[in-house]
């Protein structure tokens, strides 16, 4: 905490030295003629060596570097040895937890990237809800589902705005998102609340309205995942995913957004690693290595003239294709094999592959040895750096230190993800009318987690509740403590007089519970068993809050009262509170069918009414 704490000083010093004019965020993505005579001016110039980096884009890492560290010289030979095309703008991950960067670290990393490299870079980021995905201090924006819930398409056209802003002013100019699935199976453990819903007319709505918002204001955009990942109950981080729809099902569900998001002139779209039969029958092609899906569906079709990316090539729907008898292959074989196969089938940009040398030379032999043609790689090339111009990246690569704290957590945006976090509060079920809570004496709060650390979310829940009702008793359960929790948890629900739970669980890449290959977004068995006691003991008394996964109360015996947030965030956390002692209307509405509980669309209306809370 010391040596970041210092970090900000010293950066906060150096602004006036390192403020050079950064590209207007405030620009909509545009391709002039000076730009396409620029990018076809600096293709001209290239190397094939250069043009093969172009179509590569690795992670950078947002934390301290010095520059003198082994992490910042990998990236700075990733530049210079492999010309890579840009980077993905990320967080380094320990001990399993996700650990944010600062806005400010990301604007100085960008920046001297940037400085490194002979073409200007793409800078690219997952920002589905926006830079707090990754960043701490930006705006803590929902997931896509709860503006689902909240049915109004302005909003989403915001939430792309938003997104734009905050992105582009740390040096992010392309955003992997929006997620155009529709989310029409219930068991999906990947997309779930990351998209906005089921009904592809309002998923494909929202899609358009987020590619207009943050078009709007310069930052490129792409849908995700194609042909379309919602109708499927397999991670594809873990599993190779299927979608078993005909050809009249993919038209009337899964590619409705695909063809709204295109009409709204999507920059890009990334391919997912599905095997979709009605259009691939080759169970060794998964969508994004076949020429019939990118090609052929995508591009000859539906007429997309945009780049088209990979999923990350790292993941293990990809990878197992190519990992020979019992795993033999090394990463370097199976990231050649994987590019080579992308380029093949149409992909222009190839996304995180497991081994960058292996992919990278693999490509190059492959134009060498007469596979592929340069002319192939042109084409692709060509896109990318017209993509780079259409955002401004020929006129000036950098952004500025200082605009960072004008735009990232702008009271209008965080206003912004109050008003759709407060919207989207769907209470789905209510048969005890114990919402909003009739008296603050003799609350218990049983929050389930993951983690023995809770979450941001989790913890927000906690101090916005004990601010309200300063002796309620907050219990916590997660997978490790569930059994000793067990009787500790049921005494307590027993004596009170309303149970809150807090049932926390969110899609999260590769994530297994309970034995799952194929992943999960739900309880773990141990947290499971837990809740479905305190139903049986006390369900006609208790509020079960579905704190991310709405999906969560599906089955459960002795639900009584059912409200969903659609994300686990702080913002979601305080308007769950506020719901909770109706300091706010309930206007929200399920997108997505519960089965044997509620059908897409419903929703209890209540008015404010401020009970009292103890003080």
């Amino acid at each position: 905490m010391r040596k970041r704490l210092v970090w900000k000083t010293w950066l906060a010093v150096g602004l006036c030295m390192m403020n050079a004019a950064g590209v207007s965020a405030a620009e909509p993505v545009h391709l002039d003629r000076k730009g396409e005579r620029w990018a076809d001016a600096t293709l001209r110039k290239m190397t094939l060596e250069e043009k093969i980096g172009q179509m590569m884009m690795v992670w950078a890492k947002v934390e301290f570097l010095n520059v003198k560290s082994p992490e910042f010289t990998q990236l700075v030979d990733e530049i210079h040895k492999y010309h890579v095309g840009g980077f993905g703008v990320t967080s380094p991950v320990e001990s399993g937890l996700l650990v944010k960067g600062d806005p400010f670290e990301a604007a100085f990393l960008t920046n001297a990237l940037q400085k490194e490299s002979k073409v200007p870079l793409m800078m690219a980021a997952d920002f589905e809800r926006g830079a707090s995905m990754r960043l701490t201090g930006a705006t803590d924006l929902p997931a896509a589902m709860a503006f689902g819930a909240a049915h109004d398409p302005e909003l989403a056209r915001e939430f792309g705005r938003v997104s734009a802003l905050e992105a582009r002013a740390i040096g992010v100019e392309w955003n992997w998102a929006p997620v155009s699935d529709v989310n029409s199976n219930p068991a999906n453990p990947i997309i779930n609340t990351r998209s906005f819903g089921e009904d592809p007319a309002q998923v494909g709505a929202m899609v358009s309205a987020y590619i207009e918002g943050a078009r709007s204001v310069g930052l490129l955009t792409t849908a995700k995942h194609f042909p379309g990942h919602g109708d499927t109950d397999t991670d594809s981080h873990l599993a190779l995913a299927r979608i078993s729809g005909s050809m009249e099902q993919l038209n009337s569900l899964e590619l409705v957004p695909f063809k709204q998001a295109i009409a709204a002139g999507v920059d890009s779209v990334m391919i997912g690693h599905l095997v979709v039969p009605a259009i691939e029958p080759d169970p060794n092609k998964p969508a994004s290595i076949s020429s019939k899906v990118v090609t052929g569906l995508l591009k000859d079709q539906l007429g997309f003239k945009g780049i088209v990316v990979t999923d990350g090539l790292g993941m293990a729907g990809l990878t197992h294709i190519f990992s020979g008898p019992n795993g033999s292959a090394s990463d370097a074989q199976v990231s050649a094999q994987e590019a080579v196969a992308a380029v093949e089938a149409g992909d222009d940009v190839l996304c995180v592959p497991p081994d960058l040398d292996g992919a990278y030379n693999g490509l190059l032999q492959a134009v060498k040895q007469g596979k592929i043609s340069e002319q192939r790689i042109d084409a692709s090339v060509r896109k990318i750096l017209r993509m780079k111009a259409s955002v401004g990246l020929n006129r000036n690569r950098f952004v500025s230190l200082e605009n960072v704290a004008h735009v990232v957590a702008d009271p209008a945006s965080e206003a912004l993800a109050a008003k759709v976090s407060e919207k989207a509060i769907t209470l789905v079920e209510d048969k005890g009318s114990l919402m909003p809570v009739h008296s603050p004496k003799g609350i218990v709060a049983v929050e389930f987690t993951d983690t023995a650390r809770g979450t941001d979310g989790s913890r927000a829940f906690t101090a916005e509740l004990l601010a309200r009702v300063p002796e309620a008793k907050v219990l916590h359960v997660d997978g490790a403590n569930a059994r000793f929790q067990a009787d500790v948890v049921l005494d307590a629900v027993r004596g009170a007089s309303t149970v809150i739970i807090v049932a926390e669980s969110v899609p999260s890449a590769g994530r297994v519970a309970q034995g799952k290959a194929t992943g999960s977004v739900g309880l773990n068995a141990g947290s499971a068993q837990v809740l479905a006691n305190i139903l049986k003991a006390a369900g006609d008394k208790t509020i079960v809050a579905a704190f991310g996964n709405p999906y969560a109360g599906m089955g459960l015996a002795g639900l009584q009262t059912y409200v969903c947030t659609f994300t686990n965030t702080t913002t979601s956390a305080k308007s769950l509170v506020k719901a909770l002692f109706g300091e706010i209307p309930l206007q929200g509405r399920l997108p997505i069918t519960l089965p044997g509980l509620a059908a897409r669309g419903a929703g209890l209306d209540r008015v404010a009414v401020a009970v009292q809370a103890a003080k």
